[in-house]
């Protein structure tokens, strides 16, 4: 059951267009990051939502997509995410937010998976442009994007060969993503 959820929950970075996501489905979703694990209960989190055309427009140039994929500048117009949610740290709270971001953006990601959509966590933003276009008082650091829409692309999961971990296309656009063999994870000490 969990397992389903997870591998379904693949890192999606081309998305239907014009499917829309509404602010409720995206508050839910925030809901979901709520309950995670927070270290010590600090609970030190905050999000920025957009739903809306204009607000995507300014956020979307201030992401870097698939690295791995050099010849790619991102999603084309026709296949840019439905909505972003944006994962701030409270530096009022805390200095240090450890992984809780992490944890929440992954929950974020299997409630919009089990919702039928699919998502990117990206960590490769324009900061200060973000702060700067979007008004972000500057006790909130930025610490991820989570680029959500209905997907529009397969992506399968394959074993990494020969340490290989790096995704690609293939000539039919499938994005293969390899993952190392669980034995090759557990260290036997």
């Amino acid at each position: 059951m969990i397992k389903g959820l997870i591998k379904k929950n693949r890192s999606v970075r081309r998305f239907k267009k014009g499917f829309k996501i509404t602010k409720k489905t995206l508050t839910e979703l925030v809901d979901l990051a709520r309950l995670s694990a927070s270290a010590a209960n600090l609970q030190p989190l905050k999000y920025v939502l957009s739903c809306d055309e204009e607000k995507n427009n300014k956020i979307f140039p201030h992401i870097k997509w698939a690295g791995y994929l050099t010849d790619w500048d991102g999603p084309a117009p026709n296949e840019r995410p439905s909505a972003f949610i944006l994962i701030l740290g409270d530096t009022e709270i805390t200095k240090s937010f450890g992984c809780d971001h992490g944890i929440a953006a992954q929950n974020i990601l299997l409630g919009a998976t089990d919702k039928g959509l699919g998502g990117c966590i990206v960590g490769a933003l324009k900061r200060k442009a973000l702060h700067e276009i979007l008004n972000i008082p500057t006790r909130y650091e930025i610490l991820l994007a989570v680029a959500l829409g209905k997907p529009d692309e397969e992506v399968v999961i394959e074993t990494a060969c020969n340490g290989d971990i790096k995704y690609w296309r293939d000539e039919q656009d499938v994005m293969h993503v390899p993952k190392r063999p669980t034995e090759e994870l557990i260290l036997d000490l």
